[in-house]
């Protein structure tokens, strides 16, 4: 295994990073995106308005550089050779479900994951003459370091599973692994964001 660091925001360490993976004697076939950051801010408050150099944070690297990584993986495994039907691989996108269920004080954060939400369909259309499937993870609660701002305690972790249905606890990072290799696994499944969630609704 190799680690390459690289700011997703930033197409030439991108690059670079791609090329590292191409070229490690396997063909590119995989790229999953899961760079992201949270934000907490009204829109108004007591101490003003919204910052809009947070908005902007938030969104270069929640929406663009999901969508930098997309483009340059997606050059790349579109170079390598094509599998029955014509498939070369899949893009797979880390959106939430804030994304359709966003609550108070997640602006900025809610509309970077629906972006990656409303990339999905039309880059599968675009990327589909090139057999390259697009699909977008909507994770509930995950224990993640994302997770309480990366200040969660147990007590924490136990009071948020409780508002899960079922089962009533957060997410595991491994059961969000397993779902991507279950997407790499299933060629038919291709343009559609899909809820990892436990059937939670945010309130």
């Amino acid at each position: 295994m190799t680690y390459v660091r690289a700011d997703v925001t930033d197409a030439a360490q991108v690059a670079v990073a791609v090329e590292q993976a191409t070229g490690c004697g396997v063909p590119l076939r995989v790229a999953v995106n899961c760079a992201a950051i949270t934000a907490f801010a009204p829109i108004l408050s007591d101490q003003g308005r919204h910052d809009l150099a947070l908005l902007r944070k938030v969104v270069e690297i929640n929406l663009i550089g999901t969508f930098n990584l997309m483009t340059l993986a997606a050059e790349a495994i579109a170079k390598t050779e094509a599998l029955p039907d014509n498939a070369r691989g899949v893009v797979i996108n880390t959106a939430s479900i804030g994304a359709f269920d966003g609550v108070g004080g997640t602006a900025a954060y809610t509309a970077a994951k629906s972006g990656v939400v409303g990339l999905t369909l039309p880059a599968a259309r675009d990327l589909a003459a090139y057999g390259i499937r697009v699909v977008a993870i909507a994770p509930g609660l995950f224990d993640t370091p994302m997770f309480g701002m990366g200040q969660a305690t147990d007590d924490m972790r136990a009071a948020a599973g409780a508002t899960v249905p079922f089962p009533k606890r957060i997410g595991h990072a491994a059961e969000f692994a397993q779902f991507v290799i279950d997407v790499v696994e299933r060629d038919h499944l291709n343009g559609e964001p899909i809820r990892l969630d436990g059937a939670l609704r945010l309130a």
